[in-house]
């Protein structure tokens, strides 16, 4: 449901509009040129070229993108070069070849894998048809490295050194004293079908204590080692006198796991070792065999795409493992695992045994470590290499174990996150220190995806998602996504990825694309968002915080609460960095500032580990870059007594204990560290050190990113959900922004229209500029911060106004909405003034003509007939309440006939207050159409282009599919509830008149 801004007493307040703190006190405002006003002169700004350039006409480079879902190869090279022109035509400059088709699965659909299998000849020729048609069109085709997810390939099977590998265990209990007679203990778990061989490891025995939430209890220097005493798979053993014993065996096998919604090939792909560099081999292998002929290697180089894996979805029902784990872990993390292997064995995503004490914790932490670097080593790296090689980038969703994804962020080409999984703002917060850190420019996003939302996903809800999402450091967004057309055996209206899901549900993700009514303002919603991608890919991003994390996991909904639920709200900004990246030479302290030529943070955070029983842990190298960076002057603030507490994460070396707690007494003592007890003691801390933020402001949602090119700061800010199910009021308040430059001024960029005009109304104090945001739930702006254009510098400043302000040349025009005398504070103190004689009352258009496009099923899957439907109404009223179209689905377009008086001048305009509109929308008068609308925001300014007498006004909606196929498909989308589509008002015109204030 789009939102509805209402009408303050003295005018209604337009999306775009900036204005003073004594305004807002007076309940006035200020705007720079209106975004529905009518052509003019661009004005004349000081930004760098090439960036206004781009902003004003963005192209693919910067634009968003979808997933492409395939079924299979089943393909036709015709269909796919149209549907490329589909997604060029509507400004999206992504298409990522997916195959996945969990929809084809649900209903037994089969498809003939020998001839359309992924990797098939059909399959090839339809990513050289989309690398072909991409080419022309200049929209990037990225492809999966593999069929759906994880990587996965058909030249292995389960029992291959180059498959995904397990640990199963078996146990068995043992009384002091008694006899183990038997097979040794066969795992807990039963292989997976394919497995055919399972190989015995190691058999140990422990003194057991109590068993609780943390599993059973060993006594660790009660290991004895069986191993040797096996023979032809059978174990006699006698347990000593004292206490009860366990027997355990350990097991290496494959996993046998199978990509999503297998099979896709024949024969059918199992799942790779993400942790060896014969599971990377083995998918470079699959590509030079089977895909890499002549033709398409130099497809794929000209193309510039990225090859793209999805998160980590390792599934076992027992422990992660690797044929060569034990030697990795002890080359690694520089000793035996063998005899500490209990604390790290799984069972359903349990561990089941424990030493007790810290050590566990710490064996954990060692292992987790050494999987991640194996991850990074022989899989992330080998694969992006390859890519490289091909021309190509590589893009990956780094989580889904517990694995360093800051760190991997910071290595990969395009690391990505989804908004479909990540719990919080936080979680992308983590991935964007690794990318800002690594010198990348790009964090990607999964965007968009709702469960059960499919066909009924609005534009409302997405942008409120990808608006808040930018604020937490995402700048390119792929859509969730856009279908393939057709597919044996589907209905109307064509294939998609997941609906119908399992069991008939309907499924998640939107099958984005032509079939939906939506589709016909998407280069509006797709220009919007390449814009404010543009922006948030220009220059380089600054932070306040950084906040030094023990582990880098991604997806954990932790963060840090004092910033989240305070900082954030008065302005800070935080980032995230991990032990591995304190290393990388961008990571200096210079005059207080770290990485001064990257993210530039102010401070530093260090509190207990959070995924980690909130321990004050911290690895030894980490301790000795803090003391470096403590005695270089860079603020510090510990939350806790790390002097006297503080252990190393992972199992210590002899000494390390006491080097720790040492070097953390240093840093306790450097000038410029606070120790805190207390997570809302920061903010205070931060105070003392002399600490501030680049953005204040009262405590509201509004959220910034700020990045900085050349001389000139761009703030992306933002009326931002912290978490997808909270609720947002609308933000209407002063911001304080810090500038690079004394003499700087604001710009605003409308996202939506591509304008940039300067800001009539602000306060400069030193470095910092006022101004001032007013946005809806979910919605966003853009101020830019750089030197005035020559021609401007005598232009008059605006503190404050009695009605909205903008700058014409180097003229001040106020906007009243209602008659009298209207002042303007200047920035000298002086007050000007202009007269405004009358101002025409608003009007409520009468009557109303409805068309609506009432979109059906046609003689196949894929065609849909459109006939349409007419009402007349006396006031506007979604059509979905107009008796007979209660379940149209479709393009509605209200019309009505306003009357102006005959003295409505050439300085008169007018806003048309929509109310309530569902989704998607367009304006246009006396048949001119007006610049793209803010879909969350429906006061539209008409500008000038009213005029006496009798003016026609057309209101263009657009719906989703949902309330259709309810009744055509209601087996599935029969549970759904009816959406409200169309204009639901209330509606009026609320006419102003603009006046040249006298200087």
């Amino acid at each position: 449901m789009s939102q509805t801004r209402t009408s303050k007493p003295s005018l209604s307040v337009h999306r775009r509009t900036l204005f003073g703190a004594a305004a807002v006190a007076a309940g006035a405002t200020a705007v720079a040129q209106p975004a529905g006003a009518a052509p003019a002169k661009p004005h004349p700004h000081s930004l760098p070229r090439d960036l206004a350039r781009a902003f004003q006409a963005p192209g693919t480079d910067t634009a968003a993108g979808f997933r492409w879902w395939w079924p299979h190869g089943m393909v036709d090279p015709v269909e796919i070069a149209r549907e490329v022109d589909q997604v060029a035509d509507a400004g999206f400059g992504i298409l990522e070849v997916a195959d996945v088709t969990h929809s084809l699965r649900a209903r037994d659909i089969e498809i003939d894998l020998d001839r359309y299998g992924w990797g098939s000849a059909a399959w090839v020729a339809g990513v050289k048809a989309a690398l072909r048609q991409g080419a022309k069109r200049d929209v990037r085709i990225d492809i999966t490295v593999g069929p759906s997810w994880p990587a996965a390939v058909p030249t292995i099977t389960p029992d291959d050194e180059a498959a995904c590998t397990e640990l199963a265990h078996g146990r068995a209990d043992v009384a002091g004293g008694a006899t183990y007679d038997g097979p040794v203990p066969a795992p807990l778990e039963e292989p997976h079908a394919g497995v055919t061989r399972q190989e015995l490891l190691a058999v140990q025995a422990f003194r057991a204590g109590a068993t609780d939430r943390n599993g059973t209890l060993l006594h660790r220097d009660s290991l004895v080692d069986l191993t040797g005493e096996v023979a032809d798979g059978r174990l006699s053993w006698t347990a000593p006198a004292e206490g009860d014993w366990v027997v355990l065996s350990y097991w290496v096998r494959g996993s046998a796991q199978e990509p999503e919604a297998g099979p896709h090939t024949n024969p059918k792909s199992y799942v790779v070792d993400h942790f060896s560099a014969a599971g990377s081999q083995a998918v470079i292998s699959l590509w030079q065999d089977r895909v890499l002929d002549r033709e398409m290697r130099r497809l794929l180089g000209a193309a510039g795409g990225h090859l793209f894996e999805d998160s980590l979805e390792i599934e076992t029902e027992t422990t992660i493992w690797t044929p060569r784990m034990l030697e990795e872990f002890r080359e690694r993390a520089g000793y035996d695992l063998l005899p500490f292997l209990p604390v790290v064995v799984e069972l359903k995503e349990k561990y089941q045994f424990t030493f007790g004490g810290p050590e566990t914790t710490q064996l954990r932490d060692d292992f987790n470590q050494v999987l991640s670097d194996l991850y990074r080593d022989h899989h992330l790296l080998p694969l992006q290499d390859f890519a490289r090689s091909l021309g190509m980038g590589l893009r990956v969703q780094p989580y889904g174990l517990e694995t360093d994804t800051v760190e991997h962020a910071a290595l990969l080409d395009e690391p990505e996150t989804e908004s479909l999984g990540f719990k919080n703002l936080d979680d992308y917060r983590v991935m964007a220190g690794g990318r800002d850190l690594g010198g990348r420019t790009i964090l990607s996003s999964e965007a968009a995806c709702y469960f059960g939302a499919a066909y009924q996903t609005t534009w409302d809800r997405a942008l409120q998602t990808l608006n808040s999402i930018f604020a937490a450091g995402v700048n390119q967004a792929v859509l969730h996504g856009f279908a393939y057309a057709d597919a044996p055996d589907v209905t109307w209206p064509g294939f998609a990825a997941f609906s119908p899901y399992y069991d008939g549900a309907i499924g998640y993700g939107e099958a984005w694309g032509p079939r939906t009514p939506q589709w016909r303002h998407m280069p509006d919603v797709a220009a919007y968002l390449a814009r404010t991608q543009l922006v948030l890919q220009t220059g380089r991003p600054t932070y306040d915080i950084v906040f030094l994390r023990q582990k880098g996991w991604a997806s954990t909904g932790v963060g840090p609460h004092w910033v989240t639920r305070e900082g954030t709200h008065v302005g800070w900004s935080h980032s995230f960095v991990t032990t591995p990246l304190l290393d990388l030479p961008i990571v200096e302290v210079c005059d207080g500032v770290l990485a001064p030529d990257g993210p530039a943070y102010k401070a530093l955070v260090l509190g207990p580990d959070k995924l980690g029983g909130r321990v004050l842990t911290l690895q030894v190298e980490a301790a000795r870059r803090l003391r470096d960076f403590a005695r270089a002057g860079l603020p510090i603030v510990l939350l806790g007594d790390w002097a006297a507490g503080a252990l190393p994460e992972g199992m210590p070396d002899p000494g390390e204990v006491e080097e720790l707690r040492a070097l953390f007494r240093e840093v306790a003592a450097a000038p410029r560290t606070r120790v805190v007890m207390q997570e809302n003691e920061i903010g205070a801390a931060l105070d003392q050190l002399g600490v501030e933020r680049d953005v204040v402001h009262e405590s509201s949602t509004v959220m910034h990113v700020r990045r900085v090119v050349d001389d000139v700061d761009l703030y992306y800010l933002a009326n931002a959900k912290h978490a997808e199910n909270r609720r947002l009021n609308r933000v209407t308040q002063d911001v304080w922004l810090t500038a690079t430059r004394d003499d700087a001024v604001p710009f605003l960029l409308d996202a939506w229209t591509g304008t940039i005009t300067p800001v009539a109304t602000y306060e400069r104090q030193g470095n910092r500029v006022r101004v001032g945001i007013d946005l809806l739930p979910g919605q966003s702006t853009v101020v830019a911060l750089g030197p005035a254009h020559p021609g401007d510098r005598r232009v008059p400043v605006v503190v404050s106004s009695s009605g909205e302000v903008r700058r014409e040349g180097r003229d001040l025009v106020l906007r009243a909405a209602t008659a009298g005398t209207h002042t303007a504070t200047l920035a000298s103190g002086r007050t000007v003034r202009t007269e405004v004689e009358r101002v025409v009352e608003p009007v409520t258009p009468a009557s109303w003509e409805l068309v609506v496009e009432d979109w059906q099923p046609g003689g196949s899957a894929t065609e849909t007939v459109r006939p349409l439907r007419r009402a007349s109404l006396t006031s506007p009223v979604p059509w979905t309440q107009v008796p007979g179209f209660e379940d149209v689905s479709g393009v509605g377009r209200y019309r009505t006939v306003v009357e102006l008086p005959r003295d409505w001048s050439r300085t008169d305009g007018a806003l048309l207050e929509l109310g309530e509109v569902n989704d998607t929308f367009r304006v246009s008068v006396n048949g001119e159409a007006l610049p793209a609308c803010d879909v969350l925001d429906t006061t539209v300014d008409l500008g000038g282009r009213l005029r006496a007498g009798r003016n026609v006004i057309e209101v263009e909606v657009a719906s989703t599919l949902i309330n259709r196929l309810r009744t055509v498909t209601p087996e599935v989308y029969g549970v759904a509830t009816r959406q409200q589509y169309g204009l639901a008002g209330p509606v009026r015109l609320v006419p102003y008149v603009e006046r040249t204030l006298t200087t």
